[in-house]
């Protein structure tokens, strides 16, 4: 077997099972999970239709490239969206769902020649899939830790110039999950700098940048736009996972540096990784379709509204910039503990903020936080903070 599979941590919902095996919470209170990331407003039907009228596509085998009517709908998405203009045979691949795209893409990117191991720059805390790419594809993650007095944003000044030398990829998560946080201009032109110093690859992860209250996300392709900049060295990777709550239908796209996703696209090939026609018709749907979108942020700008400041009083937290979770501090510090009795007495999961992270530069700057998903029902949502507040005031 593959020796880096040794080397793989147990995912952050195998950790809360174990942490959560043997307790048995109140019968007389339903379950509300806040603890995954997993969109519950329906489907829109103007995607699930598509999908209808496209079975027959079920009978054909997909090209690894996508049909241009997709890649297309995708181009012209990032028009409207970000003003970005790709070319849509070059510069632009659907994928299957980002996760899929992020690890395969990470397995693409990585030169393993040469005598020091490669490094992929993560932040800290991350979603998990950055760090397992990094290491099957034999790198060694490094984590930058995202705390409170930096926004929530990596400081690139603690990595070591030696750490600078070895890096290949630096992945970066804007909006970020779980902290919402979303990188403004300015970070964006201090990272391309120190691409441009070391020759690292940016792969930003944006798959939540339609969940915002006012102001839009700044996207990598719009922020290199903004600055006067090429595509070099850059990919965004997106999805319809968040955006049109169809985690699913497991679809999305990369955009940015052709040449890359020119070797990106001929590992792809081999990888088996094409989307099924059917699904690309769907894609096309939800990619054209912004009344939606615009009916999933009021939906969850209407949650924060009810809960934010209830919980904010009990456990400090704030509006993020943008996404669907809180990142609260737990009274005393110990986030693990926290999920555990709030479990046990209010029949509330939660996610510890510390399995979310690993302990880099003397911290795990998840520590005493945890991460509450509000993807559940309004009610559901609302339920949750009364609880939680009966909970703390014990």
């Amino acid at each position: 077997m593959n020796p880096h599979l040794e080397l793989l941590h147990p995912y952050p919902f195998q950790r809360l099972r174990q942490l959560l095996a043997g307790v048995t919470p109140p019968a007389d209170k339903a379950h509300i999970n806040l603890s995954i990331g997993e969109p519950k407003h329906p489907t829109p039907e103007v995607v699930k239709q598509a999908l209808i009228g496209a079975l027959d596509g079920l009978a054909a085998y997909p090209a690894t490239l996508g049909s241009e009517a997709l890649r297309r709908a995708c181009a012209d998405w990032l028009a409207r969206r970000y003003q970005v203009t790709v070319d849509p045979a070059r510069e632009l691949l659907p994928v299957c769902g980002s996760r899929e795209a992020l690890f395969s893409f990470v397995q693409a990117v990585i030169d393993p020649r040469g005598d020091d191991k490669p490094v992929v720059i993560s932040p800290n805390p991350f979603y998990q899939i950055y760090e397992g790419a990094a290491l099957l594809a034999g790198a060694v993650p490094h984590y930058v830790n995202c705390v409170a007095a930096n926004r929530f944003q990596p400081d690139w000044s603690s990595v070591s110039e030696a750490v600078w030398q070895r890096t290949q990829v630096v992945i970066v998560c804007s909006p970020g999950n779980p902290t919402g946080a979303v990188m403004s201009l300015d970070d964006w032109r201090e990272l391309f700098a120190l691409s441009d110093r070391y020759g690292f690859v940016i792969a930003s992860d944006e798959c939540y940048s339609e969940i915002y209250f006012d102001t839009p996300p700044l996207g990598g392709l719009e922020a290199a736009r903004l600055l006067g900049r090429s595509h070099e060295r850059l990919v965004m990777f997106t999805s319809l996972s968040k955006r049109s709550n169809a985690p699913g239908l497991r679809s999305g796209f990369v955009a940015g540096d052709a040449a890359i996703l020119e070797k990106f696209l001929l590992y792809r090939t081999y990888h088996g990784s094409a989307m099924s026609l059917t699904v690309q018709e769907a894609s096309i749907a939800a990619w054209q379709d912004e009344a939606h979108v615009v009916d999933n942020r009021a939906a969850y700008a209407a949650k924060f509204s009810a809960v934010t400041e209830r919980i904010g009083k009990l456990l400090p937290v704030s509006r993020p910039d943008a996404g669907f979770y809180l990142w609260a501090e737990v009274p005393g510090g110990d986030d693990v503990a926290f999920a555990r009795e709030l479990f046990a007495r209010e029949h509330i999961t939660v996610l510890p903020g510390s399995f979310l992270a690993r302990d880099a530069h003397g911290v795990n700057p998840g520590a005493g936080r945890v991460r509450l998903a509000l993807v559940a029902p309004l009610a559901e949502c609302v339920a949750a903070a009364e609880r939680i507040e009966q909970f703390t005031n014990r």
